[in-house]
């Protein structure tokens, strides 16, 4: 191997470009190019080019067309079947709604009859002490003053791109879980929300976007109203509750107020569910538990109401 002379040039290295840069550079494919070109010289298509040229377009539009009229006439001949499986499945839902309707009534009317058996076999005291005791575990009316939290679902963006809705200004499960504890800490004797009646064993859970109260969907606004002392809505509106709702208000956009309630009557449980406590043993605490027991732990995700 011998090396360059000093009068030698190396030779010049060469690169080639990037397609990147070759599609800037040349952005026009050259088949376009060379299509101008050629039409620039012999000019449009002229005599039986042209006229089949025209031909082969027309007969695709006329069978574009007729794809169409023949989509539109088949939409159209299925519109009355879906029409009448809609008006059916609606005119079962209404019937379903007024047998509920009808049932309601009648067990209205045997609970009736049953209070007035019961109230004419028991003594007085003793017929007292069980409407005390009714009007504690939410199986009868009451009426008082209390308070009345009021939540309201904030604004729901849908995303452009995805159309996936953003539904974390919502009222979630957790935040009327948090309202109700919390009234019922401050010395609540009774709680509602939008009407249903909470007692031992109501359940607040989530189904997808909705609210089920005792697995009766609830709307917004969620009307938490509650019957206890005076100052019960201040120290609701003072405590932690209040302050976690106003951060949601300012962060997310939610709406939230915390009024007293004057004079106002609470409906009884529409639904009796009796359950039998049998003595057993309990297990052993595990070492460095620190929840007392009967207690719930906050999850990772409680200081923003699960979102």
């Amino acid at each position: 191997m011998t090396s360059p002379t000093p009068d030698e040039t190396p030779p010049k290295r060469v690169f080639t470009p990037d397609f990147l840069t070759e599609l800037f550079r040349n952005p026009l494919d050259p088949g376009y190019a060379a299509a101008a070109a050629r039409k620039a010289v012999e000019g449009s298509p002229t005599g039986p080019r042209k006229h089949l040229t025209t031909g082969f377009l027309a007969v695709t539009l006329v069978a574009l067309g007729f794809l169409l009229v023949v989509a539109y006439q088949q939409t159209i001949a299925d519109e009355p079947a879906r029409t009448k499986a809609r008006a059916t499945l609606i005119d079962q839902v209404q019937k379903r709604r007024e047998e509920t309707v009808q049932l309601q009534e009648k067990a209205d009317g045997l609970s009736d009859e049953v209070n007035e058996l019961r109230e004419r076999e028991l003594g007085g005291a003793t017929v007292a002490k069980l409407r005390d005791l009714e009007a504690a575990t939410g199986l009868a009316a009451v009426k008082g003053s209390g308070a009345k939290v009021t939540l309201v679902d904030g604004p729901t963006p849908i995303n452009a791109v995805t159309g996936e809705r953003n539904t974390v200004a919502r009222v979630k499960d957790t935040d009327l879980q948090l309202a109700t504890n919390a009234l019922w800490s401050l010395g609540a004797e009774a709680i509602t929300i939008n009407g249903q009646r909470l007692t031992a064993t109501s359940t607040i859970r989530q189904a997808g976007e909705a609210i089920l109260v005792d697995f009766r969907p609830v709307s917004s606004p969620y009307e938490v109203i509650a019957i206890g002392p005076d100052d019960l809505g201040k120290d609701f509106e003072d405590g932690y509750a209040g302050h976690f709702f106003k951060q949601l208000v300012a962060k997310y956009g939610m709406s939230y107020s915390a009024r007293t309630a004057k004079d106002v009557t609470l409906a009884a449980a529409t639904e009796l569910k009796l359950r039998v406590a049998v003595p057993s043993t309990p297990p052993p605490a595990p070492s460095g538990s620190s929840f007392p027991s009967g207690s719930v732990s906050a999850g990772p995700e409680a200081s923003e109401g699960g979102r």
